[in-house]
């Protein structure tokens, strides 16, 4: 009797193990081809883009390139190219506004998928993203009341003005290239420009097409205007390290180039392309 027992004890043990090693083995399985499913489905920007169907752009409110209209849509060059670039890649594209001090947070994060705002092309840009083909030409400019432009010439001229920049811009670094400490920051060049319409600051350093676009004779700041260039620069459009988005859009980039496309927003919205 106690030899039958025996047996079978050790025949139900038996059987446990080989259960448990094969209950292991099925899940240890399942994990290893979700987790490599995960991670082809996270190592293509492109394909992340695609399967949720909306590039979401960060921006801030800046015209010529980003703005809205009447009807309190965006609009602008930089909308319209966007636009064009996602109806070539077969997705919406969404517009949020950011912070433009954190904007490389805000993409590592994956709250946006790029920044495309007229940002200017620079080394720590470089570092931080992966950066597409230069697309149009800028410079930042000194804005300032029109009566004032014969007084200031110059940088140094402008070392006792109380000047206006947006925060973590190409204003900002060209102020503080210049010699311009006595700084004001806002979050957006837009606001920048208001803190000079108000009288609360003597200038503000903003980008070529915005002062192009925003002051001058026919423009809500006609009183508005600028002299001096402080560097000349050009605009690209920031996607993730590594990102294959970066080639994608440039390749759609030269096809809207070819068909005229961007000439057409160019001459719309005042805009010197790079070809």
């Amino acid at each position: 009797m106690k030899k039958v027992l025996s047996v079978l004890l050790a025949a139900l043990m038996m059987f446990s193990v080989v259960s448990l090693f094969a209950a292991c083995s099925k899940d240890t399985s399942t994990q290893d081809t979700t987790g490599a499913s995960d991670a082809a489905s996270t190592d293509s920007d492109l394909a992340y883009v695609q399967n949720k169907g909306t590039l979401v752009v960060g921006i801030t409110e800046y015209e010529p390139m980003n703005y809205k209209d009447e009807n309190g849509e965006w609009t602008g060059f930089d909308t319209e190219f966007a636009q064009a670039v996602g109806e070539k890649l077969g997705v919406d594209v969404e517009f949020t506004e950011i912070n433009w001090d954190y904007k490389y947070n805000e993409l590592d994060s994956k709250s946006i998928d790029c920044i495309w705002n007229g940002m200017t092309i620079t080394d720590e840009g470089k570092e931080a993203a992966s950066i597409s083909n230069a697309y149009a030409e800028n410079a930042q400019v000194v804005v300032m009341n029109q009566e004032n432009l014969s007084k200031y010439t110059d940088a140094q001229s402008l070392k006792d003005l109380t000047i206006a920049v947006e925060g973590g811009s190409a204003g900002e670094k060209a102020a503080a290239a210049a010699g311009l400490t006595n700084t004001v920051v806002s979050n957006t060049q837009a606001l920048a420009l208001t803190e000079v319409s108000s009288g609360s600051c003597d200038a503000c350093i903003i980008d070529l097409t915005m002062a192009n676009s925003m002051t001058g004779e026919g423009t809500s700041n006609a009183n508005l205007g600028f002299e001096i260039r402080l560097e000349a620069e050009e605009y690209g459009i920031a996607f993730r390290k590594g990102s294959d988005l970066t080639d994608k859009v440039n390749e759609i980039m030269a096809e809207l180039m070819n068909d005229g496309t961007l000439d057409a927003l160019a001459e719309k919205y005042d805009i010197n392309l790079i070809k």
